[in-house]
């Protein structure tokens, strides 16, 4: 069994990071923290706190990055919810023994030094969820 204990973040795909980090903190006037780049995902990420979650922003390093093939089909947008877990090993598993497609079947490591998955949006209502243990 697993425990969802909140919304983590929300990601927004965005095709240039540095205008959207003004917007975010120039006319919202929120903090935006530094920058990380993700290899594994071919992303560049940058986190504002907004209360107790997150947005997070995502600008694709690669042309065949997910983030650059999502704005791609559909523009520049709410890309996933994220939702921190207690543990995201537990919640893989039992997901999928109650038969949820998942993308990842074992946990990556994403932004911040989160432990990550995917549970494909066929399975969650057409929303790309993303499971977050953080320690």
């Amino acid at each position: 069994m697993f425990k969802i204990l909140k919304v983590d973040h929300v990601g927004v795909a965005v095709k240039n990071l540095a205008a959207t980090k003004n917007f975010y903190s120039e006319v919202l006037g929120l903090t935006v923290f530094g920058e990380e780049l993700v290899e594994q995902q071919k992303v560049k990420v940058c986190f504002i706190p907004c209360g107790d979650s997150e947005v997070e922003l995502l600008e694709s390093t690669a042309p065949d990055g997910p983030v650059a093939k999502f704005i791609e089909k559909n523009g520049e947008g709410i890309q996933h919810l994220a939702l921190r877990v207690d543990n995201v090993e537990n919640a893989l598993a039992d997901l999928k023994a109650k038969g949820i497609r998942l993308i990842d079947e074992v946990p990556r490591y994403g932004a911040g030094g989160a432990k990550i998955a995917f549970i494909h949006p066929k399975s969650s209502g057409g929303v790309l969820l993303e499971l977050s243990e953080r320690q």
